[in-house]
């Protein structure tokens, strides 16, 4: 199985992915944040976009689909829950659906929170999931829609998966994840060398996405908001409530 991720910027601060299958010749734009920044960069690298795969209705992850469809024929995939407010749809999909490229499969997961319908896409086959908005590298989106159980639920499923999965996130946040991270959780050995390496990359202008999910684990407050050192720090008497302690304070975290 040939999949290969091409990674590039788009907007201010968004990650903009063309997933490419070598055997079919099939490239699914994930999100479509600038249709523009999807077609210079799968017209470099010699692709047609032939699908798009939406996480969630945010224009900086739909608002391309209108454009991109209108030139390639792209079939546009997009979360049942979020449908009303995102374009040019031709299948919606839930947790426990199957979506096809080539020979691959990715699963649909239920990452509800920072929008009612947020999905995520995992490829077991190549250990990959893109998560859009719910998961950053040390954050997570700010939960505009859901409610604390049902974003920790969310994270929950994602923390389920393999610990060697890689995680692309839809923004480069990780230097002020990073920042709150420390302030939530001082004495993690772990998150301090991966904090020093995060401003070391970024002093390079290189990204910090994809993350590995193993590291996220142990470092990310979010997903460790059932540990009871964390829990104890932030006065939660369970993962919910220690999360939403946490998401609030990080909402006005300067």
């Amino acid at each position: 199985m040939a999949l290969i991720v091409h990674q590039f910027p788009c907007l201010s601060d968004n990650y903009g992915f063309l997933l490419h299958d070598d055997a079919s010749g099939e490239t699914v734009a994930i999100d479509t944040p600038d249709a523009d920044a999807y077609f210079a960069a799968a017209t470099a690298k010699g692709w047609t976009i032939s699908q798009i795969w939406n996480t969630h209705w945010h224009p900086d992850h739909a608002g391309g689909n209108a454009a991109i469809k209108a030139q390639t024929g792209a079939l546009v995939v997009a979360p049942l829950n979020d449908a009303a407010r995102i374009a040019d749809i031709d299948r919606t999909v839930e947790a426990g659906d199957s979506v096809p490229i080539g020979a691959t499969a990715a699963t649909v997961i239920d990452v509800g929170g920072h929008t009612l319908g947020h999905i995520a896409y995992y490829l077991p086959d190549a250990g990959i999931a893109f998560v859009g908005d719910s998961l950053f590298a040390l954050g997570c989106g700010r939960m505009f829609e859901g409610t604390a159980p049902q974003f920790w639920a969310s994270l929950l499923r994602l923390r389920a998966l393999p610990g060697d999965t890689a995680i692309y996130c839809a923004h480069e946040y990780t230097a002020s994840n990073a920042r709150f991270a420390l302030h939530a959780d001082p004495d993690n050995a772990a998150l301090a060398d991966y904090a020093a390496e995060i401003t070391a990359r970024r002093a390079r202008g290189e990204p910090t996405v994809p993350t590995r999910l193993d590291r996220e684990c142990a470092t990310n407050p979010f997903l460790r908001a059932d540990d009871p050192a964390l829990a104890a720090r932030w006065g939660g008497g369970d993962g919910i409530a220690t999360f939403a302690a946490l998401r609030s304070a990080k909402d006005s975290f300067r």
